[in-house]
């Protein structure tokens, strides 16, 4: 339910770009008598709409609600690795550590890289190796972390399309099966059945997917042991960061998939990369839980729009030629289009997700015991508004429990458009009359 504006002025909805415009009325009727409380109607907003922030969590679209996102799974990701928010502070002291999944490589590109704070060759050769297509597949540029030219081909011809999609198709399975397989796997290193384990032991992870420029989503995992009823209990003194790390790198490199064949298209294998990358998060040093929070919430605002592709769906009216995208992604989203008109593929939905180059999880994700939620912090904050708007007397402090509240919400546009549009529902009857803003407040029938 919203929070109503104060009298007199317009509703500014926390700086959002986009806002959803809404008409229509709040009623607060007592549950014993029927009899009418408080009624809030957005006839009397300027333009007749009340403007709700879109809330969207992509940066691209609207940075003012896209920070709040940002915010929130900082919060979100601290609260695992250092407590508060309800989390004690002795969850610091469990073993805890942030893993890199990378993908295999389809294809050589333009690379950053680096060795104690050195600027490397991309791709060094002493004899420039040729490819089929006529290509050298070398570069000896230092490439600097803002390089446009990162994470474009050497040779597109040599690229392979088709698994880079699969993959970024596959990539929350394949994290599903690295999950159980790690469980597993740290069971049999500390010579304890599943079920042994489970007794003792809880895994924790919270994880966002990061598209690299080459237009593939490889992941960023805070990964934490517990106790067996979460991060209010300690782990076993057996369960340490090493024996977490091994396991996680066996995981990683046992975990695999194959994808469906289709006419015309085998079936592949699919795996993560050798690239894997585990280290130890501690209060101090490099990798603090301050740090790790910051770099793992940012990447929650960002999609396949940050390799140069798009933000929105590709619909059937756009040509895929004349959008303002780089070549690698336009050759990327028409392997998607390929792919998901092929029979026996069709789960997938590489059509409807063209535009995120074929995936379709969702890019933070948590373990239930992990930490808090998104939403309990939206609700602290829905809360904390009502709360100071009956304070300001904008808003009745009405009885919850015997109150019923009864809403009615229409569509009306999106944007600051402050104005009637055409077409739009009547207003309920009775409220062309009804009380002026200040009256309405402390109105009851």
């Amino acid at each position: 339910m919203p929070t109503y504006p104060t009298a007199g002025t317009t509703r500014h909805p926390g700086g959002c770009l986009q806002p959803v415009l809404l008409r229509g009325r709040v009623d607060h009727i007592d549950g014993a008598t029927g009899e009418l409380l408080h009624r809030y109607t957005t006839v009397h907003e300027p333009g007749g709409v009340l403007p709700i922030a879109c809330k969207t969590r992509r940066a691209s679209q609207c940075p003012p609600c896209a920070e709040v996102y940002r915010a929130d799974t900082y919060q979100v990701i601290r609260a695992g690795l250092s407590g508060g928010k309800g989390i004690p502070s002795t969850v610091a002291e469990h073993p805890c550590v942030f893993t890199t999944l990378t993908a295999p490589s389809f294809g050589p590109v333009h690379v950053h890289r680096e060795k104690d704070r050195r600027l490397l060759r991309c791709r060094p050769r002493r004899r420039g190796r040729v490819c089929p297509h006529g290509r050298i597949l070398s570069c000896g540029i230092k490439h600097a972390r803002d390089d446009p030219r990162l994470g474009e081909l050497l040779c597109p011809d040599c690229y392979d399309y088709t698994s880079a999609v699969l993959f970024n198709v596959s990539a929350p399975e394949l994290w599903r099966r690295f999950s159980i397989t790690l469980r597993r796997t740290l069971a049999r290193q500390a010579g304890l059945t599943n079920r042994a384990l489970a007794a003792q032991v809880r895994v924790s992870y919270a994880k966002v997917a990061e598209y690299q420029r080459r237009g593939v989503v490889h992941f960023h995992a805070i990964i934490r042991l517990d106790g067996p009823a979460g991060p209010t209990t300690a782990p076993p003194a057996w369960a340490t960061v090493a024996l977490l790390t091994a396991a996680i790198d066996q995981a990683a490199r046992t975990v695999h998939l194959e994808t469906s064949a289709a006419p015309g298209l085998s079936a592949r294998t699919l795996a993560w990369g050798r690239e894997l990358d585990t280290r130890p998060i501690a209060t101090t040093g490099e990798l603090t839980d301050s740090k790790v929070a910051a770099y793992v919430a940012k990447y929650a605002t960002k999609a396949a729009e940050c390799t140069g592709t798009l933000d929105c769906r590709v619909t059937s009216a756009d040509k895929l030629a004349d959008l303002p995208i780089r070549e690698h992604g336009r050759r990327l989203i028409a392997e998607c289009l390929r792919l998901g008109r092929l029979h026996g593929l069709e789960h997938l939905r590489l059509t409807a997700w063209a535009h995120m180059l074929g995936f379709r999880g969702h890019f933070s994700t948590k373990s239930r015991t992990y930490s808090i939620t998104l939403g309990s912090l939206r609700d602290e904050r829905a809360q904390y508004q009502r709360e100071h708007a009956i304070d300001a007397g904008v808003q009745p402090d009405l009885d919850s429990d015997s109150t019923l509240v009864l809403t009615e919400w229409h569509f009306a546009g999106r944007g600051h458009q402050f104005t009637e549009s055409p077409g739009s529902p009547d207003p309920p009857p009775g409220d062309h009359h009804g009380p002026s803003r200040a009256e309405r407040v402390d109105h009851v029938a």
